[in-house]
């Protein structure tokens, strides 16, 4: 516990929680319009959104790996909580964030935080995009005062709802939306430190209560009362039938929560040339997930917009958060009566705006500007998170990521048949020696460059094999440019040393890291093709081959490369 102290809050002073007041109170007045906006977006009532903020954004700041993260509800999660709400009901989405909690503290606990940087960009930046699409989609119907909607599972069926209900649309909801939405643009032009979230939904509220009473829909007339109080602690009813039924949704509700908490760090990380824990950051945000649920909130994960905010306040340690959180708490406690007024008008821009923040617009178009592989990973991620799911996307996008990248990856390998060049000084193997009218029947030279893995190892059989078939009597193989070999690059590995063992032929590997000479023993191919055969140098190995053709005389040596061959054996060749 000390170690925790000193580590997070060392040299702490009264100025330091002087900043941290500051930064707290400006981003817990800032996550109170978002959590309830998140909330109803969810398709919860605001006050759970409320709940999650104050207990997940605490616990997040104290038991995380990152000094200035902000915790609570986010847009990235509202098309995955709205469909399990959708689909499974309220109480089910608690057991599934609870279980998706559990699933990232064990995550962090068996170090998987780094696993995380492994997603390519592309994917996080299709599937972002798409879930800024569904969530400005999504308050259409406030935006414009629809009545009468349902709310579906998926974009396609929600965007008809819209279309055959436009009819109904109010005139008064869209004036107050406007408003609001003015209000949150210009406010932070004129007043930089003063969150316009806030100031639009306040003022377009009183604008509605004084002029268009009645006219609007608000969270009272939609969602009742908001209580002023915590809600009581609640074990919500787990059976071995509803853990099975939601392991699929726990576990997207985890990764995401694992991949936003992440990369939010990254970007505090950045901020303030600093550096997060990456597995403690999982442990913490899988306990906040797990307590907040018996309280009635919602899957929480870091917000990278709050934790910006936080830093540009002024933060210094984890302190700044747990302040948010009371702020929080101290609202709901005071003010939680007003809030009922507040029309869904007001929250609809609010979010729309959200959406377009984290929209990655900018990084979409240059990855689309590019017309390449991640292009195409792009794009299908995308239209998959909008018009299917965020689970098939992924996992179609990162399934595309991962073929494309072993085809770039297969075509790094080059396989060059190589000779003694005779003209240079320092005696080198070189490519443009091999001419059809200039090559040894005796000894085949091959420099191979790159990873022998899954996506290149045919091309390597195949470019060896052509030469086996001239029947030389040495193979030499230069691999001092292979940094790695998988299982089927040691099946065809193994196939070309039985082939040319099979024809009488010897096999010398050359240059071999020390690396790739742990696996080639550990798989048994050391043995096969003969530790002696093994030379650090290719001269030595050359010099070894002339001993093996013809007593050191090349058979045609008058016309081919390795004339002169009794001199090699004072060249050296690297």
């Amino acid at each position: 516990m000390g170690k925790f102290w000193t580590g997070r809050f060392e040299g702490y002073s009264f100025n330091h929680f002087k900043k941290d007041l500051l930064s707290g109170t400006i981003v817990g007045i800032v996550a109170i319009p978002l959590a309830m906006s998140f909330a109803i977006a969810s398709g919860v009532k605001p006050e759970y959104g409320i709940y999650t903020a104050i207990i997940a954004g605490i616990l997040i700041s104290l038991l995380g790996g990152s000094r200035f993260q902000i915790g609570g509800p986010t847009g990235a999660f509202v098309p995955i909580l709205l469909g399990v709400v959708l689909a499974y009901g309220y109480e089910n989405l608690l057991i599934a964030g609870l279980m998706a909690g559990v699933m990232l503290v064990l995550m962090g606990i068996f170090k998987l935080g780094v696993l995380i940087k492994f997603i390519p960009r592309p994917v996080t930046v299709g599937f972002t995009a798409g879930i800024a699409v569904i969530i400005f989609t999504g308050q259409i119907g406030n935006f414009f005062g629809l009545t009468g909607l349902k709310s579906h599972e998926y974009f396609i069926d929600n965007i008809r709802e819209i279309a055959s209900h436009f009819n109904t649309i109010s005139f008064y909801s869209v004036l107050i939306a406007v408003i609001c939405m003015s209000i949150q643009l210009l406010t932070p032009k004129i007043l930089p430190k003063v969150p316009g979230a806030l100031v639009g939904i306040v003022v377009s509220s009183i604008v509605a209560a004084l002029f268009f009473s009645g006219q609007v829909a608000t969270i009272g007339t939609t969602y009742g009362a908001i209580p002023s109080t915590l809600p009581e602690f609640h074990i919500p009813e787990i059976t071995i039938e509803k853990i099975y039924l939601l392991l699929g949704p726990a576990f997207v509700i985890a990764m995401l929560g694992g991949i936003e908490s992440l990369l939010s760090a990254v970007v505090a990380d950045g901020m303030t040339n600093s550096k997060h824990n990456s597995n403690k950051e999982l442990i913490g945000q899988g306990i906040a997930n797990i307590v907040t649920p018996f309280f009635g909130g919602i899957p929480a994960t870091g917000a990278i917009a709050r934790t910006a905010t936080n830093i540009k306040s002024g933060a210094v340690s984890p302190m700044s958060g747990v302040i948010h959180g009371l702020v929080v708490l101290l609202t709901l406690l005071v003010f939680a009566p007003l809030a009922v007024h507040i029309p869904l008008a007001s929250l609809a821009p609010v979010l729309m705006i959200v959406a377009w923040n984290m929209s990655e617009r900018k990084h979409f178009a240059h990855i689309l500007k590019l017309k390449s592989g991640d292009s195409l990973v792009l794009v299908i991620t995308f239209l998959l998170t909008v018009f299917t799911s965020l689970t098939t996307a992924v996992m179609v996008g990162l399934l595309l990521a991962v073929i494309l990248f072993a085809k770039r990856m297969s075509e790094m390998l080059i396989v060059t048949k190589v000779l003694p060049d005779h003209d240079d000084h320092h005696g080198k193997v070189l490519p443009h020696v091999v001419k059809p009218n200039h090559d040894c029947p005796q000894v085949s030279i091959y420099t191979i460059e790159g990873p022998l893995f899954f996506g290149a190892a045919q091309t390597f059989e195949q470019s060896i094999l052509s030469s086996i078939n001239y029947r030389p009597n040495v193979l030499i193989l230069r691999m001092s440019k292979v940094p790695y070999i998988d299982t089927t690059g040691e099946e065809y590995f193994r196939n070309i040393v039985k082939d040319f063992k099979s024809q009488g032929g010897t096999l010398f590997v050359t240059g071999v890291n020390a690396e790739l000479k742990k696996i080639l023993d550990q798989n048994g191919l050391t043995k096969e093709i003969g530790e002696a055969n093994f030379f650090a140098r290719t001269g030595e190995a050359i010099n070894r081959a002339i001993g093996c053709v013809n007593r050191g005389v090349c058979l045609g040596c008058k016309h081919f490369a390795f004339r002169e061959c009794t001199d090699l054996s004072s060249t050296k060749i690297s």
